[in-house]
């Protein structure tokens, strides 16, 4: 069975690749991440981003199979990624405050031997609850918003910043497994799937259904 790389440092993705039940190594893409581009759109912006992830770990790899993934949240059609500074952490989440958006992972698996990819996205709405400016000050003070897209993890017990989720949620949470699961199995691997642990995060998942 070839060697399976998660080529993220999100402790959120490692765990949630965990429950597919496979054995998975951990590496970091190295230099700077990308960003979106002006203009780009959300979709392509996530498939592009997860992709160069994935190929840059695939190229020190040996022979393995790299997953990388990217999760971008989309307002009224403008990108918005990891907040720079507190400042505008507080910006994206008074923005996002009581309004429905989407929020879209891309997923990239590559093989380093024979170059083969597979790349795809996933897409949920959320809709906000109204927070208030006292809660948003305390979660951003906590520092927790600073490595996430759109300065906020929807699975956060404290904040709880969602009302509710259309689609997917662990989509949301960064890393959509019914989609890394077909990929994985496309490329040989079989996952077995951790069916109650992925129905505690996710009851609605394709895989609880036996998808």
């Amino acid at each position: 069975m070839k060697r399976l790389v998660l080529a993220s440092a999100s402790p959120r993705r490692r765990d949630l690749l965990a429950l597919l039940g496979l054995p998975f190594e951990v590496r970091i893409a190295p230099g700077e991440e990308s960003k979106p581009q002006s203009g780009e759109l959300a979709e392509g912006s996530v498939r592009r981003l997860a992709l160069e992830k994935a190929q840059a770990v695939a190229n020190n790899s040996g022979d393995a199979l790299v997953l990388g993934a990217d999760t971008l949240v989309a307002l009224k059609g403008e990108v918005l990624g990891k907040p720079a500074t507190p400042a505008a952490a507080i910006s994206m989440l008074q923005r996002l405050r009581g309004r429905r958006h989407r929020v879209m992972t891309g997923v990239a698996l590559v093989d380093s031997l024979t170059g083969s990819t597979w790349v795809d996205h996933r897409a949920s709405t959320v809709a906000m609850r109204r927070y208030t400016s006292e809660e948003m000050r305390r979660y951003v003070a906590s520092s927790e918003p600073m490595d996430k897209a759109g300065a906020y993890a929807v699975q956060d017990p404290s904040f709880a910043p969602a009302e509710r989720v259309e689609g997917c949620l662990l989509n949301v949470v960064g890393l959509p497994l019914c989609l890394v699961a077909f990929m994985l199995r496309q490329a040989g691997l079989s996952p077995a799937v951790k069916e109650k642990e992925v129905a505690a995060r996710c009851p609605d998942c394709a895989l609880v259904k036996g998808g």
